[in-house]
């Protein structure tokens, strides 16, 4: 499987503004790599930029907006060099909206942004890199992919969304001289997860923690990305049970969260 350095070109990474996204652009940085960080909120993007200004460039962009995104895709290119490794992280979670009652535009809303959001980045991504034959592509998924959860209709079905879009693409892409990998993670913290406060996050790790790991499986090839291992192997053990035995068991977890916190 390919994997990108940063002699082959540029890192393209969605949703830099601010969480995983900013962190792994300044680790990406750090490891060499000169990176093209998008997302919608431009004054927080000048100023991870700022952080290294000969290895980070702002092109805010909104991912939802496929000309828009395509644009920034072109910018960078243009600019710095051909994207040889696209970190495809910009999501959005609204679990807190989700657990009062199932809301038609809070879920459609999610997919517009997870989902449409990485299919407009792919859109222009796999042309280029199939063009030249090379590319490194990385999905960020995340561990509530794996299944249903309570509370997470959206969220959770956008994941499980982005997970089978990277399996497929992972079996044909490298044809094209193309890796496909993906990120399933737990809690992280960031903006996103700071405003839970409705149950307990085990094995919370920080940004620049869940950044390192990432960029540690960028380089070391596969497909999947996961951590923290406690909750991956649980959630993929639940995968294998009969969903009557999964249910209760996953009430049971929720509900023990619940008093905990």
């Amino acid at each position: 499987m390919y994997r990108a350095g940063p002699k082959d070109g540029i890192a393209f990474v969605t949703g830099a503004s601010s969480g995983i996204g900013r962190a792994t652009s300044i680790e990406l940085a750090r490891r060499g790599y000169k990176v093209a960080a998008t997302a919608r909120r431009a004054e927080e993007l000048a100023t991870l930029a700022g952080i290294h200004a000969d290895k980070i460039f702002a092109f805010p962009a909104d991912v939802t907006e496929p000309e828009n995104i395509a644009w920034a895709i072109a910018a960078a290119e243009q600019a710095h060099g051909p994207i040889a490794l696209a970190f495809l992280n910009a999501g959005v979670s609204h679990l807190a909206a989700e657990r009062r009652g199932f809301d038609r535009e809070v879920v459609w809303q999610t997919q517009v942004v997870n989902i449409g959001g990485t299919v407009n980045c792919l859109g222009p991504l796999l042309v280029r890199m199939g063009e030249r034959r090379k590319g490194q592509i990385v999905i960020n998924a995340s561990l509530a992919g794996y299944g249903g959860l309570p509370g997470s209709p959206g969220y959770g079905a956008s994941k499980a969304a982005l997970i089978n879009m990277a399996e497929s693409l992972a079996l044909t892409c490298p044809s094209q001289g193309i890796a496909v990998q993906l990120v399933c993670h737990g809690f992280v913290r960031t903006p996103m997860t700071g405003q839970e406060k409705a149950f307990a996050m085990p094995f919370l790790i920080e940004a620049d923690e869940a950044a390192r790991r990432i960029c540690d499986g960028i380089e070391r090839g596969g497909f999947e990305i996961s951590f923290p291992w406690q909750l991956t192997t649980g959630l993929k053990f639940l995968r294998l049970l009969p969903y009557g035995l999964r249910f209760r068991l996953l009430a049971s977890s929720l509900n023990g969260a619940r008093r905990r916190k």
